[in-house]
């Protein structure tokens, strides 16, 4: 079975997935633990990130504030993120945005409690 694809219709390609799979091999390729990358390697990873990406978005619009007008925000993925235990990892890379002059108020906060 280490011959076949996912559909049974011969070798992998792009018209298999939406994203760009010379992109994701170019991602791949800038770990330096990744020498070469198999053409099925390849199609999977591209394909699993398609998976992934519909999977956020469709929980992100599910649980997000953008139902009425059919939109989702980048406030409905930091939600999702923070909120959902299965991305939980995502909350470094979605943070939820803060105003600056918030952050730099609670900066002064730390200062003044650290100060004590």
């Amino acid at each position: 079975m280490s011959g076949d694809n996912v559909g049974g219709k011969g070798t992998p390609n792009n018209k298999n997935v939406s994203l760009p799979m010379s992109r994701v091999k170019l991602i791949m390729k800038s770990s330096p633990d990744v020498s070469n990358i198999n053409q099925e390697a390849l199609f999977l990873t591209t394909k699993a990130t398609e998976l992934f990406v519909q999977h956020l978005a469709l929980s992100s619009y599910k649980n997000g504030s953008g139902k009425d007008k059919n939109t989702l925000s980048y406030s409905d993925l930091a939600n999702v993120a923070e909120g959902m235990e299965n991305f939980q990892f995502l909350t470094d890379i979605l943070p939820k945005k803060i105003l600056a002059r918030d952050y730099l108020k609670s900066l002064e906060e730390r200062q003044e409690e650290d100060d004590l």
